[in-house]
């Protein structure tokens, strides 16, 4: 019986991934200008869903700007070259996150039409994201949706982030359900994976930045990919009711 919602905010409610890749891409040609940002952009695709760290390590290896990294670490009073390379993209992502007119546009509006569907009917509901917490409530708060959730989880709460299980743990256990009571919403292979692995059913909403891989994962019977955004709601009501459904026992 399906009791809770739990879903990712980037890429799930709202494109900041397409942001994020945007402030990578122009952290990285500030490094090295004669990278192309759609070269950054694209490679960007690989690494969507991870944590902060593990994307900007994978970046900088991809276009071999280590070097160019550590030179801005005494700059940013930071001790390894991932993290100045993060610092030198936040300024561009958190100009974007405070930009309401920008988010708005970038909004996933049956993504959060679920949301509402969910809140409405009662359901308690929850927020799983790697973001870290300053940059995930302020999304939330610029589109006034912090409230639609009960319990929220950033990176911060976690010590491993996804596709490892943890913060789906942490969630269940705050909302008070098992992990067979929640229904995830997802985006991106690493957030499937992470449902998955704690036994949470999924419904995945790929975006342009996380077809490839969602579609490469193994198929399952706790796993729904809805390719066509305005069929979400549907889709979600209908594996719900087949989740909640009494399991015909073998003769």
């Amino acid at each position: 019986m399906i009791k809770a919602l739990i879903f990712d905010l980037d890429g799930t409610l709202v494109q900041t991934e397409v942001l994020k890749a945007e402030s990578y891409a122009r952290a990285a040609a500030e490094l090295n200008p004669a990278l192309s940002e759609e070269e950054v952009t694209t490679a960007f695709k690989n690494f969507v869903g991870l944590s902060r760290k593990e994307v900007a390590k994978g970046l900088l290896n991809r276009f071999d700007l280590g070097q160019a990294a550590s030179a801005r670490m005494e700059e940013f009073d930071v001790a390894k070259p991932w993290q100045a390379f993060v610092d030198i993209r936040m300024e561009t992502y958190f100009q974007m996150i405070s930009d309401p007119t920008i988010l708005k546009e970038h909004l996933c509006p049956y993504n959060l039409a679920l949301l509402k569907w969910a809140k409405k009917e009662g359901y308690p509901t929850g927020l799983g994201t790697m973001s870290h917490r300053r940059e995930a409530y302020r999304v939330l708060d610029v589109l006034n949706i912090r409230s639609e959730f009960d319990v929220i989880s950033t990176i911060q709460d976690v010590e491993y982030g996804k596709p490892d299980p943890e913060i789906y743990n942490l969630l269940t256990e705050e909302l008070r359900v098992s992990h067979s009571e929640a229904l995830a919403i997802e985006d991106s292979s690493s957030g499937i994976k992470a449902a998955l692995a704690a036994g949470i059913s999924c419904v995945a909403v790929p975006s342009d930045f996380t077809r490839g891989g969602v579609h490469k994962l193994p198929a399952s019977d706790t796993l729904r990919i809805v390719d066509n955004p305005p069929d979400l709601l549907k889709t979600a009501k209908n594996f719900i009711s087949e989740l909640n459904s009494p399991k015909e026992k073998a003769n």
